[in-house]
């Protein structure tokens, strides 16, 4: 800073500085650098790192070094013999002093992103950026300011063609996504960014298929609240199925579904399945009074227990060990702990295993969800919310009919207690135990081949954590009675969703593993619906829950129905599938002779090759 002062005299008169400027100059040096010194320091703008420089920083030193400059000033103005100094010497010196401390910084930080560590320049993975917003310059800045990351960015790719040509942060916008085959080889790309936020679905999907034919690697980063969360890691990863959906985020009124939950005691049935465990996730961020787990799996239910216990250290848990066909267990729990709001997500789902076993699903699925709804309603809870599912809509399949008449039941029961009963209906979801996605990755691991029923089989699909926060939203939305119908999207393909795993385990279909067609089994369609003819989708306040508007259901009826179903458990699989028919006209069964080829073909298979044909539940 001394030198500075003595360049700007010298400038000032073009290097003959006058004797009496000269001792001004001389005496005022040590007091004018002391000043500026001292106020940089005192208002921290030395103490920033030299290789993080940014734009906050020039601001702060730009701030600092006026001050300084208008102190110099000021005591000049109170005693011109204090400080002798000539305002323009002042002016001068204060833009110096900031294009020195800004240079030098920016300088350094300059020479480290671009040419440290030396040598290393060769060897770093030249990569592209997905996306020239705000989360596409967070990564290059970032891979910018670490150099041990071992990346270059050589551009940017962007879904918005205005920017084409722009540069971000010095970085070229080269093109759009589908532009990836025209760069990688001309660039000699190695690897694709796409943060989360960029694209996402059919584009990344495309984008994805394209970089594999090119050698291509495509890494996700995830977003920036992951990182402030710490709940996952923020590193970039290969691209997963579930970035392939077209969802958008779900955005929820936190508000409402605090005063749904806050400080209450809620219940969660099917607590360690892959819903009812996420539910209970979702729940304790809304900090309950008491949270009560309840399934038959006491496995489940442990390590569920202490994987919510590392979540929220202080949450009061209570896990209970039983079944919803259980009534005295029931009333135990409610007598003992007096919940206030009830998630019902306990059910047998699997397809195929409920085509065989007719009797156990209509035990669980409907008269387990009766007892519990009485026991609820009998002891004076506030809100019960059902998860349904997309196969209750017109069913062709055992478990489907059973949840359609469990349906049914809440309906019934809503029009009878102030209780708010409602149901939310939603199709598959990805990565729950015993779905396709886990089953399809299993069979190639075992390499193959991957089974599917029909080459233009759909369904809904949705991610775990999203159906789950809907499925909170929806209970603070209801008012009872009401059927939410979560809105899924467009419906993937099951043999597009195979060859998009077969791409992403790094292997070719029918080179390294064949996808084979098997034929529709019973219980099983080729299109899944969301509502049913009698049903009219109606808006909620809230952009992916809909409304299904219902036909009234006759409360007579229905019990005797009813108790004509609880009496024919006894029978055979025929009598009990009739009986369910005769509750749910639109149900369509499989023909008995079908289900036993199915049951005896699917029992051979299991037996001599391991392989079993993908039913999708």
């Amino acid at each position: 800073m001394a030198s500075i002062y003595v360049v700007c005299y010298v400038i000032r008169f073009d290097g003959a500085i006058p004797p009496a400027y000269i001792v001004m100059m001389v005496m005022t040096l040590l007091p004018v650098v002391v000043l500026k010194v001292a106020i940089l320091w005192a208002t921290g703008s030395l103490q920033g790192l030299w290789r993080q420089f940014t734009f906050a920083d020039m601001t702060a030193l730009a701030g600092s070094t006026i001050l300084g400059s208008f102190f110099v000033i000021s005591l000049g103005l109170l005693n011109h013999n204090l400080l002798p100094v000539p305002r323009s010497i002042i002016v001068m010196d204060c833009a110096g002093t900031l294009l020195a401390l800004c240079g030098l910084r920016g300088s350094l930080r300059f020479f480290r992103e671009h040419y440290y560590p030396i040598g290393t320049a060769q060897t770093r993975e030249r990569v592209l950026i997905v996306g020239a917003g705000a989360a596409g310059e967070t990564v290059a800045r970032t891979i910018r300011a670490q150099p041990q990351l071992g990346m270059k960015v050589v551009g940017f790719l962007d879904p918005d063609q205005a920017t084409h040509g722009w540069k971000l942060g010095g970085i070229k916008v080269l093109g759009s996504p589908e532009d990836i085959e025209h760069h990688a080889g001309r660039l000699g790309i190695q690897s694709i960014l796409v943060p989360a936020t960029a694209i996402a679905g059919q584009r990344l999907r495309a984008l994805e298929s394209a970089c594999s034919k090119l050698g291509v690697k495509t890494k996700v980063i995830p977003p920036l609240a992951t990182l402030l969360s710490g709940s996952v890691d923020v590193r970039p990863r290969d691209v997963d199925i579930q970035d392939l959906l077209c969802r958008e985020p779900v955005q929820l009124d936190h508000e409402s579904i605090s005063r749904f939950l806050h400080n209450r005691v809620v219940l969660v049935t099917g607590a360690a399945g892959s819903i009812g465990s996420e539910i209970c996730r979702q729940v304790l961020g809304f900090r309950p009074r008491q949270l009560i787990l309840l399934d038959h799996s006491e496995n489940g239910l442990f390590f569920l227990e202490r994987e919510l216990q590392n979540l929220a250290a202080k949450a009061n848990l209570v896990p209970c060990v039983g079944s919803i066909t259980d009534v005295y267990c029931l009333r135990t729990i409610f007598a003992r702990h007096q919940p206030e709001v009830v998630f019902h997500a306990a059910a047998h789902k699997h397809v195929p295993m409920m085509e065989v076993n007719p009797g156990e699903a209509v035990k669980n699925n409907v008269l387990g969800t009766r007892t519990l709804v009485d026991t609820a309603i009998e002891r004076g809870i506030e809100a019960f919310v059902m998860i349904s599912t997309d196969k209750a809509v017109n069913p062709a399949c055992v478990m489907g009919a059973c949840k359609r008449l469990a349906e049914m039941y809440i309906q019934m029961r809503s029009d009878q207690t102030p209780a708010r009963l409602v149901t939310v209906r939603f199709g598959n979801v990805l990565g729950s135990t015993g779905s396709v996605v886990p089953l399809f990755k299993e069979q190639i691991r075992k390499g193959g081949p991957m089974t599917v029923t029909h080459p233009e089989m759909t369904r809904y699909f949705m991610l775990i954590p999203e159906a789950a926060q809907l499925v909170l939203e929806a209970g603070a939305l209801g008012r009872g009675g009401e059927i939410f119908v979560l809105d899924m999207g467009e419906p993937v393909r099951i043999p597009d969703l195979a060859r998009d795993l077969i791409r992403l385990s790094g292997l070719r279909e029918n080179e390294d593993i064949e996808i084979t067609f098997t034929g529709l089994r019973p219980g099983e369609k080729l299109h899944e619906e969301l509502y049913d003819q009698g049903e009219e989708a109606l808006p909620t306040p809230h952009p992916q829950i809909f409304l299904a508007r219902h036909r009234p259901c006759a409360l007579d009826s229905l019990q005797d129905r009813l108790a004509e179903l609880a009496r024919k458990l006894d029978g055979s699989a025929n009598e009990v599938i009739a009986a369910l028919q005769s509750v749910v006209p639109e149900y369509r069964p499989a023909q008995s002779s079908d289900r036993s080829l199915w049951s005896e073909a699917s029992a051979v298979s299991h037996g001599s090759n391991g392989h079993a044909s993908i039913l999708v539940s």
